[in-house]
């Protein structure tokens, strides 16, 4: 349950940004309504999530793959729920999305992509645990400038699924189900009213 109403006052900005997010995804996002308590955070978490849904040097089937991974660290059902959706529209292998939790015994994967959700649970981990070897192997595979928009996703990530998590957000229905092992949140995400939702441009609060 979420640990703040999902109420916030109706301000002219509110009722815009509800109305957007109504037009998009057919609903209010539930990291829409709580960040509204606080406007001058919505605003700058929706201008900060339209800037990071134009980065395109890394390849966007790795990008889902490292915020999945990193959701599924944090425990983030919001997210994962969010990001699976999202992610399978745009044509990211769904098997992949959904085995995510469990990436280390399953055989979808290639070795790069192990390495991304690698290095995406060792940022998350506090303090990170990323090692000189597996920096050299993602630089040497994705050129400097998805590098670093690798490491940068991951970071934003973190603050999406531990803000979401902090504040009680749990799965919208935007997926059927949503495995998290081991977690209270891993169980079946609870399925919202309205079916079909439209694209989004990333998986943050604004898009997420």
């Amino acid at each position: 349950m979420a640990r703040i109403p999902l109420t916030p006052p109706r301000s002219l900005f509110y009722r815009a940004t509800e109305w957007y997010s109504k037009r998009t995804y057919k609903e209010v996002l539930d990291p829409v309504k709580a960040l509204a308590h606080n406007p001058r955070v919505l605003r700058a978490d929706l201008r900060f999530e339209m800037a990071v849904a134009k980065w395109n040097a890394l390849d966007p089937g790795l990008k889902a793959l490292a915020e999945m991974a990193t959701a599924a660290s944090i425990g983030c059902s919001w997210c994962m729920d969010f990001g699976y959706w999202v992610s399978a529209r745009e044509g990211v292998d769904a098997r992949k999305l959904q085995e995510v939790p469990v990436w280390r015994d399953s055989e979808v994967y290639t070795p790069l992509e192990r390495d991304v959700m690698e290095y995406a649970e060792a940022m998350t981990t506090n303090p990170p645990e990323v090692t000189d070897e597996l920096a050299e192997r993602l630089l040497g595979a994705l050129g400097e400038p998805a590098y670093v928009e690798l490491t940068a996703i991951v970071a934003v990530e973190n603050l999406r699924s531990r803000i979401n998590s902090a504040l009680g957000l749990t799965s919208q229905g935007f997926k059927d189900h949503c495995e998290l092992p081991g977690r209270p949140d891993g169980v079946p995400a609870e399925r919202a009213e309205g079916a079909d939702r439209a694209d989004r441009p990333s998986s943050g609060t604004a898009s997420r």
